[in-house]
């Protein structure tokens, strides 16, 4: 799928999952911190994609995640890119097809959303304020760019990038002080790759959700829907049907999760 749609997935997936938690366990959030929540997961669901690189040095090409912040992520794009390119040909098997590029390999596995969402969790349990701060900026200008492409480029990267550590701060000083908000950071994180894989699993190409684990002579085998119900990235189905749908789900559950706080406070203002 493109970036938009990943990002609106991202951010769907998260406030339906906030709506269960909260309708069937009893875990409520305060509306800012599903917000960041949302944000933080729509951000997730575009990191995969940092392992499409493009002409660094013309700050050009890349996917919607690579131009976050010009040239450096499109930088970073490229240094990905590589890593997962030498863990492509380190780890291939026989049957397994020579690649020139790194793209849906290691950050298209489920062992690099566990590890992006434990890795989130550990730097904002270890280092506090700067770290939380840090990944929400993040975080922030990879959904900036996802949910809002069309302002996102015709502002270009520093707009973006200002945005983004506005946001950052903003966010941070309402997250709840105890230690559950730095955790949901690393699991919106997680969820937000793992959404992403879903995302390219439906397209002809697949991903090679099964890594680590061979099957047969390959252990990079793409697992995707076959051609005939497959989802070709940027087709109507996927811009008219599937981002709306997702639309539609966020603003569902977004009026589910803040209705009752709303009534709440109406009845109040009454009595």
């Amino acid at each position: 799928m493109m970036g938009p749609s990943h990002a609106l997935s991202g951010a769907a997936v998260w406030l339906a999952g906030s709506w269960v938690a909260k309708e069937f366990f009893d875990y409520g959030q305060s509306a800012t911190t599903i917000a960041i929540g949302a944000a933080v997961c729509a951000g997730g669901a575009l990191l995969p994609d940092l392992d499409m690189s493009g002409k660094v040095t013309q700050n050009k090409g890349g996917s919607t995640v690579s131009r976050s912040f010009g040239v450096i992520s499109l930088f970073l794009a490229e240094v990905i890119e590589k890593i997962s390119l030498g863990v492509y040909h380190a780890t291939k098997l026989s049957k397994d097809p020579d690649r020139e590029n790194g793209h849906r390999t290691l950050t298209h596995t489920i062992p690099f959303c566990l590890l992006m969402g434990a890795g989130a969790t550990w730097l904002c349990s270890n280092y506090g304020r700067w770290a939380v701060m840090s990944i929400l900026f993040f975080m922030f200008g990879l959904a900036l760019r996802g949910l809002f492409h069309n302002w996102a480029k015709r502002a270009g990267w520093i707009l973006v990038t200002i945005s983004s550590a506005g946001a950052a701060y903003f966010a941070y000083t309402f997250l709840p002080t105890e230690h559950r908000g730095y955790e949901m950071i690393g699991i919106a994180v997680g969820v937000g790759c793992f959404v992403h894989l879903m995302g390219d699993i439906i397209t002809r190409a697949g991903v090679p959700i099964l890594w680590p684990i061979p099957t047969g002579k390959r252990m990079w085998r793409m697992i995707g829907l076959p051609d005939t119900i497959s989802i070709e990235a940027g087709s109507k189905i996927e811009t008219r049907v599937l981002s709306v749908g997702f639309t539609l789900i966020s603003l569902a559950a977004g009026a589910g999760l803040l209705t009752p706080a709303l009534m709440e406070r109406w009845k109040n203002l009454n009595l």
